[in-house]
């Protein structure tokens, strides 16, 4: 369901300005209008955010969803002078050109702040703003990449595959997020905005858990492991009669509740599995063991097993298993949108959950240029001529 009210949103009187394509920024920027931000996407005239054409245009409307579009061209004085107007009156400006590119426009942090010097800038990139690969061109691949994570996924005798989304890219709108809050939090103190500078790389990077003293402190290199992590067991895919699943008991308080799954509960006081170190080092025994039991039943029977002892469990689900969830269903976890095709649009909901101001879907992604007369005209007070200029194009008397 779509709605128009905001007011009581937990970010509603956020002004947010986005002048980022792709999907680090405007990611960014999705959760924060999501969450009630007023979000005005800038998008080149005529061509706008190439989002619009990716995946066959079936993720414009989740990651523009809530936000208005306005065509400026920051190439051209009217468009910088119209981009310096609006983001005078902006909280947050989110940006993700490769660094240096405002800049030689003239629309660098320092003459941005000095006419907002509140101003929040939300600065994504592959490699952050300084160093010596700043100015490289990246994309979520080459962070995920350089940060760690390609390394460890997939299989120890191939070479390591994407994962299938752009994660980092989707990992470094989250830390902007966080980095706004943190900055809003501290503007409420000193009155001043600041850069919140924000790597694809680093944002990988800092979801590694130990892998860096694990090669620091003990000389060990994380490897590619498959479904598995090394050290961690039962915790795997195992086979069922129909199918796979998950199932995670690993903690010691929770192994003797597979083994009495099982029917097997002497496993728990088996020296080889008695404790987490022993499991890890019998972890392919274990396992086999485990699979041996798993693919006697279909996995709703598993499924009703391992709920009834408490073990951790999760098939793995493809859209259409979610769509038919009752958990799914019960808690709206995917919504149904209206959309300009025609009909409605399924997508997901907004996250995270808030209890008492809980953030809206109110329309999905809009048209290139939807509301140029909203914000143009209406909020700045440009006329007819002066919209073309700021826009690039030529005056309607000179064609």
């Amino acid at each position: 369901m779509l709605h128009a009210e905001t007011s009581a949103a937990p970010l509603a009187g956020l002004k947010v300005v986005e002048a980022g394509i792709l999907l680090a920024g405007p990611y960014a920027g999705q959760v924060l209008g999501d969450l009630g931000a007023e979000v005005i996407k800038i998008e080149m005239p005529g061509k706008g955010d190439p989002m619009r054409q990716w995946f066959d245009a079936l993720w414009w409307p989740i990651v523009a969803r809530n936000k208005k579009s306005v065509e400026l061209d920051l190439r051209c004085a009217a468009g910088q002078a119209a981009f310096k107007r609006l983001v005078q009156e902006a909280d947050i400006l989110i940006e993700n050109f490769r660094p240096g590119t405002l800049e030689a426009w003239g629309l660098g942090y320092e003459q941005l702040s000095a006419l907002n010097p509140g101003l929040i800038m939300l600065r994504t990139s592959g490699f952050g703003q300084t160093g010596p690969y700043a100015r490289r061109a990246a994309y979520a691949s080459t962070g995920e990449a350089m940060g760690g994570l390609r390394y460890v996924v997939g299989f120890p005798d191939r070479p390591p595959p994407r994962l299938g989304l752009s994660i980092g890219d989707s990992l470094a709108g989250l830390y902007s997020i966080v980095g706004a809050l943190a900055a809003l939090q501290e503007r409420h103190r000193s009155g001043r905005g600041q850069v919140v500078d924000t790597a694809i790389y680093e944002s990988v990077l800092a979801c590694t858990e130990a892998m860096v003293p694990e090669y620091t402190v003990e000389g060990r290199v994380r490897q590619r492991m498959g479904s598995t992590l090394k050290g961690i067991a039962p915790s795997n895919v195992y086979p069922t009669a129909d199918g796979e699943l998950i199932i995670a008991a690993n903690q010691d308080t929770l192994f003797p509740h597979l083994c009495e799954a099982m029917g097997q509960p002497e496993l728990a006081g088996d020296p080889r599995f008695a404790t987490h170190r022993a499991r890890a080092d019998h972890q392919e025994l274990l396992d086999g063991i485990v699979a041996d039991w798993t693919r006697r039943f279909p996995t709703a029977q598993l499924q009703e097993i391992l709920d009834r002892h408490g073990i951790v469990f999760g098939a793995i689900y493809r859209v259409p298993d979610m769509l038919q969830d009752p958990h799914f269903q019960a808690r709206e976890a995917i919504v149904q949108a209206p959309c300009e095709r025609g009909g409605t649009f399924a997508m997901p909901n907004v996250m995270p959950r808030l209890t008492r101001t809980p953030g809206q879907i109110r329309w999905t992604g809009p048209r290139l240029g939807e509301h140029n007369e909203e914000v143009l005209s209406g909020l700045l007070g440009l006329g007819p001529e002066e919209m073309l200029a700021a826009q690039g194009r030529p005056a309607q008397g000179h064609r």
